[in-house]
């Protein structure tokens, strides 16, 4: 059944919630993108967003969390780009899109973006965390894609596709031409993904 529950409109409480989910994250994205994100103390981080450093931690598992507020919402884009994907459209090429679309973020797509990405790929310890964080989504992945491609929810491959469309954009990100290098990686997964559903 569909869940009405999630076009329902967000309570008083949870607005409050959100509200102040998201003025932590901007606050810690300010200070660190001002100062370097080694630089800068949790408590620094309360302050700043006018909370306690209780309040901080229930919203947010520790300082790297704080960098990636909306990975949540990135991991259930991408098993929507899965699910909701055009008519004839093949799984891998429907993470390709989703990959191409949301992981390769460039300087020039949106005010702030440029410096985001310095911050990330200039600190061993958010690249380390989002990548980790990402490869969380492989099981729910390897799910959604069984579900689609009609295989078992234990098939093997299912949990390899998963797992290899998540790591591309890190393979990718070593390239110059990191758009180039996510196109080939993914040229690869649909090639033996091919494979895979044409013996099913």
């Amino acid at each position: 059944m569909p869940d009405d529950t999630a076009s329902a409109p967000l309570g008083r409480r949870e607005r409050k919630k959100a509200a102040t989910r998201e003025a932590i994250a901007d606050a810690a994205l300010h200070l660190f993108l001002e100062r370097g994100y080694d630089n800068v103390g949790i408590r620094e981080i309360a302050d700043a967003a006018d909370v306690s450093t209780t309040t901080l931690f229930k919203h947010f598992s520790g300082k790297e969390a704080l960098v990636f507020d909306r990975q949540d919402e990135m991991k259930a884009l991408q098993l929507i780009s899965v699910r909701e994907r055009p008519q004839g459209q093949s799984v891998p090429a429907a993470l390709r899109e989703h990959a191409l679309r949301y992981r390769q973020l460039r300087p020039g797509d949106e005010p702030g973006v440029a410096a985001f990405l310095e911050l990330v790929n200039s600190t061993p310890a958010l690249l380390d965390y989002q990548h980790a964080t990402w490869l969380e989504n492989t099981a729910a992945l390897a799910q959604v894609i069984a579900e689609e491609s009609g295989l078992s929810a234990d098939d093997p491959a299912c949990t390899a596709l998963a797992h290899f469309a998540l790591e591309a954009p890190r393979a990718a990100r070593r390239h110059h031409d990191s758009t180039e290098a996510l196109n080939r990686a993914f040229d690869l997964l649909e090639k033996g993904w091919e494979s895979i559903t044409s013996q099913a």
